[in-house]
């Protein structure tokens, strides 16, 4: 376990240097806290602040063993890292945060659901195929109309995951989709999908930030709206707090993570997914919360308390696309009315070029009510876009 003594010494190793490391950096900096990033990209959104920048790629063993002879602990922002080199050296007693023992459980969507199943948290069922001529018994197996069918590995932001409708799948209207390992899912009728942002320290403390409620980009599955407090029936809300927080004592993970979870048109919570790391759907509590998610991993890797996730004003934050139309330098139209909105702030991530539906930035919209929060929402969406520069 990392020594406490002086926790404001601590170096942190972050691999991965894109918006999730920038704004952890940002946090960092009010308390002197130094940071370094390991990153292939030198222009990455981490880049220009980190307090030594390494470049080379997350999967390079050599150069994460690099990061960690400056560090006293690592952590990560994107979970698609070397979990082999990051193995060798938590047996050699560097403190890596989370386990890459929970990152190797993460990385492989079909373990996640074994997981789940092996510890009775409630989740879709679910059919492992590992090529596509396992399909068609799978299909009959889970006896559903429509299937979520999600590449095993190396799926993010709504990549390499397709929904099928089963009948046209067996008839041959619908090919299928992908070659390698997947993990076929029963599609849930949802009602609402929403998150929780579990934070537990090395010492087992554990607090959950107010639960949030997501709206997605069909065309993309990205979430572009996020709602906070999220609008649920009190033993709804109770439901899924205790399923966030078996997730994470299961795991006896140390660390940020993101349950992901839908509620269904019958009213069962399930868990869809674990993000073992800072995520979009904490990016309001910047401003809407005491302590920030960011903050709170922060702490919790100096062997700092944890922070109050206490909710000072419902927020709304939405996530700032690229154009469907746009690839290259860009401009943001519109941050002149976004400025002058009160409770409105925007945060860039430094990209340097656009591509159809990359995150760029995100809003986050404060208000005395949700309602008041969606009425400034609406205005700042129809004002701010990505436009050719």
């Amino acid at each position: 376990m990392l020594q406490t003594n002086n926790p404001l010494k601590t170096k942190i190793g972050i691999l991965g240097g894109g918006q999730l490391g920038r704004m952890m950096i940002e946090e960092g900096l009010r308390l002197n806290l130094h940071i370094n990033v390991l990153e292939s990209d030198p222009n990455c959104p981490s880049a220009k602040f980190a307090t030594q920048f390494i470049e080379g790629s997350i999967q390079d063993a050599a150069k994460i063993e690099e990061l960690a002879a400056i560090s006293d602990v690592l952590t990560i922002e994107i979970e698609h890292v070397n979990i082999n080199a990051l193995l060798k050296l938590e047996k050699e007693g560097k403190t890596i945060i989370p386990s890459p023992k929970i990152l190797a459980i993460i990385q492989d969507k079909g373990l996640q659901k074994l997981f789940f199943e092996k510890h009775q948290i409630p989740t879709s069922p679910f059919a492992l195929v590992n090529n596509p001529s396992e399909w068609e018994s799978a299909l009959k197996q889970l006896n559903a109309d429509k299937i979520a069918a999600k590449t095993r590995k190396d799926g993010y932001d709504g990549k390499g995951v397709q929904l099928v409708t089963v009948a046209n799948l067996l008839n041959g209207t619908e090919k299928i989709p992908f070659e390698q390992a997947c993990v076929l899912e029963q599609f849930i009728a949802c009602e609402k999908e929403i998150a929780i942002i579990v934070a537990r320290d090395q010492h087992g403390e554990m607090t959950t930030f107010p639960i949030v409620e997501m709206e997605f980009d069909a065309a993309a599955n990205l979430v572009t709206y996020l709602v906070c407090p999220a609008k649920l029936s009190l033993a709804i809300e109770e439901r899924a707090l205790t399923i966030a927080k078996q997730c994470v004592e299961a795991l006896d993970g140390i660390g940020i993570f993101a349950i992901e979870l839908f509620v269904s048109k019958n009213g069962d919570v399930l868990v869809n997914e674990i993000a073992p790391r800072a995520h979009n759907s904490g990016h309001h509590t910047i401003e809407a919360n005491y302590t920030s998610q960011f903050e709170q991993l922060l702490r919790i890797l100096a062997g700092l308390p944890l922070g109050s996730t206490d909710l000072i004003q419902p927020a709304i934050m939405m996530n700032i696309l690229g154009a469907n139309d746009l690839e290259g330098t860009y401009q943001l139209k519109g941050i002149q009315e976004a400025m002058q909105t009160e409770g409105v702030y925007v945060h860039l991530y430094d990209k340097k070029t656009s591509k159809p539906m990359r995150k760029m930035g995100h809003v986050t919209i404060l208000g005395e009510t949700v309602t008041d929060a969606h009425h400034k929402a609406e205005y700042i969406k129809q004002k701010l876009q990505i436009a050719k520069d």
